[in-house]
């Protein structure tokens, strides 16, 4: 019968050869998919968080986190693989993209410019964390019992670790150490926006001299730069891992109870974030006349990248990658933002410090004066330019904006406890306004050479430097 009508043989269904074949199908599917491979880790760290978890009684709480930490163990690799990387990076791209520039007078275009648009839409973030607060009181929905409880219980740790003191008296002296008065030292430590000072000073200096001079320099970091992503590009192979251990001790982790009296402060978060993704999507869609689905697409490796590892920093080399490849972003233009915007532009952040700040208030029973809220907004605006991209930091920099509205520090102890996942989506959004940023500064500030024509200046620079056996080639401007 089945040979008169063409039909398969049942049993050929589940032979061994054909799960053989679905699992090549599976693997055909998922190979060159990064973002389906990373969010198939991404819900199997979930699953295995949950059934491992203390609440279904299988392990107790020591041994998940025993558990949770070994499984996490790919995920911390993973990130030390990327910080390992970021600052030779992000030091050879700044010079790089400001280098590239024709002249003086588009590099001051593209500077003043992004960092315009950098302020503008941090202060917009904040406007909406704010309106949101004080339109929904999240704290209101916590009973004072529970405030009181977790108060109490943390508040010699939170008040004695000395974070949250801020004196307006020590705001010159801040302001000064961000020039690297030891730029080795910056580079050795890490110290992101002194490397980023740094990086931009020289670049300006390199496009003030002739071309045969700085050719030499900017050939080296061209393969200093080639260098890094070529590690990048080995690290991305143990993503889809990473994110599973990562995501499996975050969800190992955090209990129920943590979650279930918070549900209101999380959701009016988690609102406000996706009020700032719509916003950006509508800028694509006004200026550029981008399909913002399209554009979704095109950049949701790094976001679920971004989200998994809660660090703008380590996912900068697949943002500039995502920019150039993916969106047609010009070199000069994304090798500049990106940096800068991991390093300065965190609205995601700055949206979740404002709700974060308004929320602890009503929890307390504070009343936020008109002149206090103004404070919040500038006070998280100068926070977030200078808050490292990396996890768990922005919890620290809100400590020193409760301080400055007097606003108990020790209330942090009753957020902390889901703050993980917070972390996770604000970055994902810091991270498409670097990405919106990219592709607005490439229609606005107009260039002597098309993306096109970067592009291959690149790849011809490239070809050049493997044929020849030199360390460093110096072209001239003719060629």
């Amino acid at each position: 019968m089945s040979g008169k009508y063409n039909l398969p043989d049942p049993l050929t269904l589940i032979h061994p050869r054909s799960l053989k074949n679905l699992n090549y199908h599976l693997q055909e599917l998922v190979k060159g998919r990064l973002w389906l491979r990373i969010l198939i880790g991404m819900v199997l760290g979930i699953l295995t968080g949950l059934v491992l978890g203390p609440s279904t009684g299988i392990l107790n709480q020591e041994m998940s986190y025993t558990i949770g930490e070994w499984l996490a163990l790919p995920g911390y690799l993973f990130l030390a693989l990327l910080q390992m990387i970021v600052v030779p990076l992000v030091f050879a791209s700044i010079i790089r993209g400001i280098a590239s520039g024709e002249d003086m007078e588009q590099l001051k275009k593209i500077g003043l410019r992004t960092v315009s648009f950098f302020l503008a839409t941090t202060a917009f973030a904040i406007f909406v964390g704010l309106m949101l607060a004080l339109t929904i009181n999240p704290g209101t929905y916590i009973s004072s019992d529970l405030v009181q409880g977790t108060i109490s219980s943390n508040v010699t740790q939170a008040d004695s670790s000395g974070l949250g003191s801020f004196d307006v008296a020590e705001l010159p002296g801040m302001i000064t150490t961000i020039v690297p008065t030891n730029p080795l030292g910056s580079l050795a430590t890490g110290q992101m926006l002194q490397v980023v000072i740094f990086s931009i000073i020289i670049g300006v200096a390199l496009v003030s001299m002739q071309p045969v001079q700085s050719k030499p320099l900017l050939e080296l970091l061209g393969s200093l730069q080639e260098v890094s992503m070529t590690v990048v590009r080995w690290s991305m192979l143990l993503a889809p891992v990473a994110v599973f251990g990562l995501i499996s001790k975050f969800t190992l982790n955090l209990g129920i109870d943590a979650l279930m009296g918070m549900l209101v402060y999380v959701g009016t978060v988690l609102l406000g974030l996706l009020l700032m993704l719509i916003v950006y999507m509508l800028i694509i869609l006004l200026v550029t006349r981008k399909n913002p689905l399209t554009f979704l697409r095109s950049i949701r490796d790094v976001l679920l990248l971004a989200f998994s590892t809660s660090s703008s920093a380590a996912v900068m080399p697949l943002s500039i990658k995502t920019a150039e490849e993916n969106i047609g972003v010009r070199p000069s233009i994304s090798q500049f933002v990106i940096p800068l915007g991991a390093t300065i532009n965190m609205n995601g952040t700055a949206l979740y410090q404002s709700i974060a700040a308004v929320f602890l208030a009503q929890a307390f029973g504070i009343e936020l004066s008109f002149g206090q809220l103004l404070l919040i907004m500038v006070t998280v605006v100068g926070a977030s330019i200078g808050t490292p991209s990396t996890p768990g930091v922005g919890i620290v920099i809100l400590a020193m904006i409760l301080n400055s509205v007097g606003i108990p520090t020790s209330g942090i102890a009753l957020i902390i406890g889901v703050d993980r996942i917070l972390d996770m989506s604000r970055t994902a959004v810091n991270v498409t306004g670097d990405l919106v940023t990219c592709v607005i500064m490439d229609k606005w500030v107009a260039g002597k050479k098309t993306a096109n024509e970067e592009f291959i200046e690149v790849a011809k620079h490239e070809a050049q430097r493997r044929v020849h056996d030199e360390d460093v080639i110096v072209i001239s401007s003719e060629e």
